[in-house]
C-alpha cells in the first residue's frame, strides 16, 4: 500500500492496485466525523451570516417615510386581499433607505465573498485549509456584531462592514473542500459532503424563522439581537474549530492510530503543501473540470432564481400573506435538505456495493439533483391558480435539488484530491456570479407585469439552464482521478527537475569565465 506523508487518493484506482481496497472502518464514531460535524456547524454559519440581513432589513428601513410606489400584482388568480397589504405597512424601523440602497447593502457581501474564493483556494493548498477558514469566519462573526453600530454610523460604514464579512467568508467553501479531501476516505464522500454542503440549508432553514422572531421580540431594540446572537454563536464556533481540529489526520494528536492508518490506506495523494505546482493549462483544457463548472454554474442560476424570486412569485400571483410566505418559501429548502442526507447514503451505498463506479455514481445522483428541480419548474409554472400543488411541486423539486451535493459538488474530489479546494474555489466563484444574474433577469421579465405567463418565462429559462447543464455534465463529467494530478509522476518530476539544475551548476562550474561575468 502506498503511503506518503501529507500527501493522499484513490489507491484501487492506480493501475494494479484495485484488489488492494481497505476494509470498511468499524470503529464507529471517529475524529473524522468530529471534523465533518464541526464543518457542518460552520456551513450553517455561514449561510446564518449571509441570510440574515435579508430579514432584519425589513425592520430596519422605515417603509412609511419612503414614496414608494405600490406594488404591481396579478389578478388571475383573484383580488389580493387588502388585509395582507396592509400587514405590510406596520414595519417599521429608523432607517430612510430606497429599495436601491438596500438592492446596494444586500449584495455588498456578495461582492466580498466571490473576489475571495480563487485566492483563498490557492493559498489554502500552499499554507493548509484550516486556519484560513477559522480566521476567515472568525473576521466574519466579529464584523456581524459590528453591524448595529455601522448602520446607526451610516449606510457606507455598514456597507463595508458587509463586504468585510463577505471577505471572512470567502474561505469556507474551498477550504471545507480542502479539508474533505484530507479527511475523508473515498467510500465515504458522498455522505460526508452531502453533511457538510447540507449546512447551507440548515442555516438557512434556521436564520428566516429565528432572524423574525429576534426581530419581533429580540433584545437591543428588535433587529440588532439578531446580529448580536448570531455573532456570538459564530465567534464561539471559530474559536472551538481552531482549537479542536487539525488540519489532517497526521497532525492530529487525539485521533485514534487504527482510524488514521484506516483513512491514510485509503488516500493517496491529496492536498498537501509538498505537492507539486498547480497544473493551470492541463487543469483549463479538462473536459471533467468543465463539467463540473458547468453543472455548477446551472445549480446556482436555478437556486438563486428560486432563493431570490420564490418569495415574490407567492407574494404577487398566489397572494400568500407576508406571515405564510416565509415558512411557504422555507419549506422547499427543508425538503432539500433531508434529501440531500437521504440521497447521500444511497449514493455511498451504490460505491460500496461494488455495482457503480464513481462515474456512474455521480451522474445518476446529480441527475436527480438536477433534472428533478427542472421538470418542477415546468410543472409549477402550469399549475395555474392552485397554490397547494404549486407549493407542493416546487417543494418536491427543489427538494430533488439535494442531490447535487452528492452529485457534481463532491466530483471535485474525484478528479483531483490534491487540487480539490482550487477547482471549487474556481466553480463556486463562477457559480456564484451566474447567480447574480437570475434575479435580474427575472426582475427584468416581470418588472410592472407579474402575470402568470411572464412568471411562466422565468421558471421555463430556469429550467431550461439546469438541463442544459445537467446533460453537459452526463456527457464530458468523471467520477476517474484525472492524469494531470498523479502522485506517481512526482517522483520523476522531481528528479528531472533536479536533474536540470544540477547540469546548470555543473556548466557554471566548468566554465569559470561564465560564472565571473555572472559575478
Amino acid at each position: 500500500m502506498v503511503s506518503n506523508r501529507g500527501a493522499h487518493v484513490l489507491v484501487w484506482e492506480q493501475p494494479g492496485l484495485e484488489d488492494q481496497r481497505p476494509k470498511t472502518y468499524s470503529g464507529g464514531l471517529g475524529t473524522r466525523h468530529w471534523v465533518t460535524f464541526m464543518l457542518f456547524l460552520g456551513m450553517a454559519n455561514a449561510y446564518i451570516m449571509r441570510t440574515n440581513m435579508s430579514v432584519a432589513i425589513v425592520a430596519m428601513v422605515n417603509h412609511t417615510a419612503l414614496p414608494v410606489d405600490k406594488e404591481a400584482m396579478d389578478t388571475e388568480c383573484g383580488n389580493v386581499d387588502s388585509n395582507s397589504t396592509k400587514e405590510a405597512l406596520t414595519q417599521d424601523g429608523s432607517f430612510v433607505w430606497t429599495s436601491t440602497l438596500q438592492g446596494y447593502i444586500l449584495s455588498s457581501f456578495f461582492y466580498g465573498y466571490v473576489i475571495t474564493q480563487i485566492p483563498f483556494g490557492i493559498l489554502s493548498k500552499r499554507y493548509g485549509a484550516r486556519l484560513f477558514l477559522g480566521v476567515g469566519m472568525l473576521i466574519n462573526s466579529v464584523f456581524g456584531l459590528l453591524v448595529p453600530m455601522a448602520a446607526e454610523a451610516g449606510y457606507e460604514w455598514l456597507i463595508l462592514v458587509r463586504f468585510i464579512q463577505g471577505l471572512g467568508e470567502g474561505p469556507i467553501v474551498p477550504c471545507s473542500h480542502a479539508m474533505l479531501a484530507k479527511w475523508i476516505p473515498p467510500n465515504e464522500r458522498s455522505r460526508m459532503g452531502a453533511a457538510v454542503y447540507a449546512g447551507a440549508q440548515f442555516g438557512t432553514v434556521i436564520s428566516m424563522p429565528l432572524s423574525g422572531l429576534l426581530s419581533a421580540y429580540g433584545f437591543a431594540g428588535g433587529w440588532p439581537s439578531i446580529f448580536y446572537v448570531f455573532g456570538v454563536i459564530g465567534t464561539i464556533w471559530c474559536i472551538a474549530f481552531l482549537f479542536f481540529v487539525s488540519e489532517d489526520p497526521e497532525h492530529c494528536p487525539s485521533i485514534k492510530e487504527t482510524e488514521k492508518k484506516y483513512i491514510l490506506s485509503s488516500l493517496w495523494g491529496a492536498a498537501g503543501s509538498s505537492s507539486p505546482p498547480i497544473p493551470w493549462s492541463k487543469i483549463l483544457f479538462s473536459m471533467p473540470f468543465w463539467a463540473i463548472m458547468l453543472a455548477h454554474m446551472g445549480q446556482n442560476y436555478g437556486y438563486e432564481t428560486l432563493m431570490t424570486e420564490l418569495p415574490t412569485f407567492m407574494r404577487q400571483v398566489l397572494h400568500f400573506s407576508i406571515k405564510d410566505n416565509g415558512f411557504v418559501s422555507a419549506l422547499p429548502y427543508l425538503c432539500m435538505w433531508l434529501f440531500s442526507m437521504f440521497i447521500s447514503v444511497v449514493a455511498d451505498w451504490m460505491l460500496s456495493s461494488g455495482r457503480f463506479n464513481h462515474t456512474q455514481v455521480r451522474k445518476i445522483i446529480n441527475s436527480i439533483g438536477e433534472y428533478g428541480p427542472a421538470i418542477g419548474l415546468f410543472i409549477a409554472a402550469n399549475t395555474g391558480c392552485d397554490p397547494a400543488a404549486t407549493v407542493a411541486i416546487l417543494a418536491v423539486g427543489v427538494g430533488l435539488n439535494g442531490g447535487i451535493y452528492s452529485g457534481f459538488k463532491v466530483n471535485h474530489l474525484d478528479i483531483s484530491p490534491r487540487f480539490a479546494g482550487i477547482l471549487m474555489a474556481f466553480t463556486n466563484c463562477l457559480a456564484n456570479l451566474t447567480g447574480l444574474l437570475a434575479p435580474i433577469v427575472a426582475g427584468y421579465i416581470i418588472e410592472g407585469k407579474p402575470t402568470q405567463a411572464q412568471w411562466r418565462i422565468v421558471f421555463y429559462i430556469a429550467g431550461g439552464v439546469y438541463i442544459f447543464c445537467a446533460t453537459f455534465y452526463n456527457l464530458f463529467g468523471s467520477g476517474r482521478r484525472q492524469e494531470w494530478d498523479n502522485p506517481a509522476e512526482d517522483e520523476a518530476i522531481a528528479k528531472k527537475a533536479a536533474a536540470k539544475k544540477a547540469n546548470k551548476l555543473e556548466r557554471k562550474a566548468n566554465n569559470p569565465n561564465t560564472a565571473e561575468t555572472a559575478q
